[in-house]
């Protein structure tokens, strides 16, 4: 099975539109999105409207921000550009793409057998992984050798080995235009392909992954798009400008 894994949208239609230029030669049976399809950008309805036209092919796992943007949770732990988002968000939704934000799976979900997704940590959606001891925890949480996760932003791996009852967790941020990785079945991985919308790893490029479960590897890509239409787009919302100056620098 070739999934096409796709996180952190945050209502930038610009950025999604490069992504899905990028693959449209590639080959993929399903999507998978890791979750915040809105909050922060100012397209929301268009990002959802793509999304649900994915249909049966598509598996969705929901982020905070699509929770609280959906109204299921207060915006109070949120800063306060966030929150203001967030308020706005819930205000211009249209009601079919409400309905279809609600219904969002909380993680992990697992796609097949041996491979989960979830937005934050396996343990709790809301929670990072950034940390070795983050990740022991996700891994000791759910048993799949393969998570995906996103909600950092960063394009991250981590992978765990046992050799004779001794563990070695090793991290690796991922970087590049492109990077294959073969995933060993000796080994559990928690990789997050980095954000689509909002990249935080100072590089302002897309970012996106295709897994091909059946040959275990995972490529990762990056993908130039118009970073300064969607800060205009967000300006002319009204939107904090902070939240479209710190897309010009993927931070």
């Amino acid at each position: 099975m070739r999934y096409l894994i796709l996180s952190d949208i945050h209502a930038n239609w610009e950025a999604l539109q490069a992504v899905r230029a990028h693959v449209r030669r590639k080959r993929f049976d399903r999507v998978v999105f890791l979750g915040d399809a809105v909050g922060y950008g100012a397209s929301p309805n268009r990002v959802l409207d793509w999304l649900r036209s994915q249909g049966d092919n598509l598996i969705t796992v929901r982020g905070n921000h699509d929770r609280v943007c959906a109204g299921l949770d207060s915006a109070e732990h949120f800063n306060r550009y966030a929150r203001q988002a967030a308020e706005w968000t819930l205000n211009c939704l249209e009601e079919r793409n409400l309905e279809f934000l609600k219904s969002f799976l909380g993680g992990p979900v697992e796609l097949e057998e041996g491979v989960a997704a979830c937005h934050g940590s396996s343990v709790d959606e809301d929670a990072y992984i950034f940390s070795a001891y983050d990740a022991q925890l996700a891994f000791a949480a759910t048993p799949q050798s393969l998570i995906l996760f996103g909600h950092t932003h960063v394009p991250s791996l981590f992978m765990l080995r046992e050799d004779n009852g001794k563990q070695t967790l090793k991290v690796r941020l991922l970087t590049g235009r492109r990077l294959v990785l073969d995933l060993d079945p000796e080994n559990r991985y928690l990789i997050n392909p980095g954000s689509v919308g909002q990249p935080r790893d100072r590089d302002p490029r897309a970012g996106y992954a295709i897994l091909d479960s059946s040959q275990r590897r995972i490529y990762l890509y990056r993908v130039t798009y118009r970073t300064s239409v969607t800060r205009r787009r967000i300006l002319n919302a009204g939107l904090p400008p902070v939240l479209g100056d710190r897309l010009l620098y993927g931070a």
